[in-house]
C-alpha cells in the first residue's frame, strides 16, 4: 500500500474519532506538558556552573514517563479495538492500558537508550555527528513499532525490540517518511509556544498539549501501517 493511502487513512480515522481521541488523550497530554513546562522553568533557575537536582525534580520526570507511558498504552490499544471493530468507553481503554504500562515503560527506556547512543558518541567527534544523527533516525525507524509489539502482539520489552527490528525491515523508508512529520510538527509548535511564553502559563500549556495532541496524527499513521503490513505478513 503506497505513503499516500496510508496517510489518508490515517487521516480519516483521526478525523472521524477526534472526539473519543481527545476524552482519552487530551488530560494526560495536560498533565504531561504540565510536568515538563515545570521542569523547564525549574531548568532554567538553575547554575550552570553548579547544577543542582532534587528529588521533586527527579519524582516530576519519573511521573512525566509514566503519563507518557499511559498515554501510549491507552492510544494503541484505542487503536486496536477500532481496528477490530470493537467499542469502549474511554474509561475502559484507560483501565485496560495500565497493564501494559510497566512493559512499555522499559521498552521505551531500552529503545530509547539505542536511539540516543549514535548521536551521543558521535557528537565527541565533532562534524560526525551528523552521522549519528543519521544512524540515530535509522534506529528510530526500526524500532517504531515496539509500543505496537508490546501491546498489540503482547510480547515482553525485549522480545518487542527484537520483533519491530525484524518487522520494519521492509518498511524502513515509508517508516521514515512518517516519522519526518514531526520535524514540521515540532516547528510550529515550538514557534506557537514561543509567541505565547509571555502571555501566561495557562495559554501555553494549552497551546502545546494542543500540538502534542495533533502529533498523535503519527502515531496513527505509524499504527496503519503496521496493521497493513502486519495483515500481508
Amino acid at each position: 500500500m503506497s505513503l499516500s493511502v496510508i496517510l489518508s487513512e490515517a487521516y480519516n480515522f483521526f478525523r472521524n474519532h477526534l472526539g473519543q481521541l481527545a476524552a482519552l488523550t487530551i488530560p494526560l497530554l495536560l498533565a504531561q506538558t504540565g510536568i515538563q513546562l515545570w521542569l523547564g522553568s525549574e531548568f532554567a533557575k538553575v547554575d550552570v556552573n553548579n547544577p543542582q537536582f532534587g528529588s521533586p525534580h527527579f519524582f516530576a520526570m519519573m511521573m512525566m514517563l509514566i503519563i507518557f507511558s499511559v498515554l501510549i498504552a491507552a492510544l494503541t490499544l484505542y487503536l486496536q479495538l477500532r481496528s477490530e471493530g470493537h467499542e469502549l468507553s474511554t474509561g475502559a481503554v484507560l483501565k485496560a492500558s495500565l497493564p501494559f504500562v510497566p512493559p512499555l515503560l522499559l521498552a521505551g527506556v531500552f529503545s530509547g537508550m539505542a536511539i540516543a547512543a549514535p548521536v551521543i558518541i558521535a557528537a565527541a567527534f565533532g562534524p560526525l555527528w551528523l552521522i549519528g544523527l543519521g544512524i540515530s533516525l535509522y534506529l528510530f525507524a526500526r524500532l517504531a513499532y515496539v509500543n505496537f509489539m508490546v501491546v498489540v502482539e503482547r510480547l515482553t520489552p525485549l522480545e518487542a525490540i527484537k520483533a519491530s527490528f525484524r518487522f520494519s525491515s521492509s518498511i524502513v523508508s515509508k517508516t521514515v517518511a512518517l516519522l519526518l512529520l514531526y520535524v514540521p510538527l515540532s516547528l510550529v509548535g515550538g514557534t506557537l509556544s514561543q509567541l505565547v511564553a509571555g502571555v501566561g502559563l495557562p495559554l501555553q500549556l494549552i497551546v502545546d498539549a494542543g500540538f502534542s495532541f495533533v502529533a498523535l496524527f503519527v502515531n496513527v499513521a505509524l499504527f496503519r501501517l503496521y496493521m497493513v503490513n502486519r495483515t500481508q505478513a
